[in-house]
């Protein structure tokens, strides 16, 4: 994005966080923001706001860590900022899951095209319930110098959830992709 702050990018009139929260918001009880740059800002939307307890940005398990040490339920779901599109029974789909087979983590998986235009599955690993108290093996993972999602749920007992909407966990990088996205949700994103 060139520097500016991923979250508060304008998409469908507001910020991409603030529009994600919103969304959020009608699927879960009590929410929060994980963010380490414009925190007044953030604090706007009327949510409590951490920012990573790890030094040096250490990526999306940092934003896990943070939020799992403020979590006040037994289960945590995390969505990041830049996918505006996620399915609204998101939350629900994950549940289930967890709830069905014992796990203790859930993730959302969707198609996508591969290079050679084949649709395949994607896990979308930042989209992902879990139980709380799985907060000290992931201290002990990044304090081992984990910071790959994927490393770090294969430990546990983790389960896929698919989610056969394509396009439904596509993200933004750049204003181009931003844009295209606005044209790709159209009016009511």
């Amino acid at each position: 994005m060139g520097g500016a702050d991923k979250g508060l990018q304008l998409f469908d009139g507001i910020p991409l966080a603030l529009h994600t929260l919103k969304k959020l918001q009608q699927q879960v009880g009590p929410t929060m923001l994980n963010a380490n740059r414009h925190l007044d800002q953030y604090q706007g939307f009327g949510v409590p706001v951490w920012p990573d307890v790890l030094p040096d940005y250490a990526g999306p398990l940092a934003g896990f860590i943070t939020a799992l040490r403020h979590c006040n339920t037994p289960y945590l779901v995390t969505v990041p900022c830049d996918t505006p599109l996620f399915p609204a029974d998101l939350v629900l789909r994950l549940a289930r899951a967890l709830e069905r087979g014992g796990h203790e983590i859930a993730i959302a998986c969707a198609p996508e095209k591969d290079l050679d235009g084949h649709a395949v599955w994607r896990v979308q690993p930042v989209f992902c319930l879990m139980h709380v108290d799985l907060l000290a093996s992931l201290e002990r993972f990044t304090a081992s110098g984990g910071r790959k999602v994927e490393e770090w749920t294969a430990l546990h007992k983790t389960v896929a959830v698919p989610f056969d909407k394509a396009g439904a966990f596509s993200n933004v990088n750049t204003l181009a992709e931003l844009q295209a996205l606005r044209s790709e949700a159209g009016p009511h994103g």
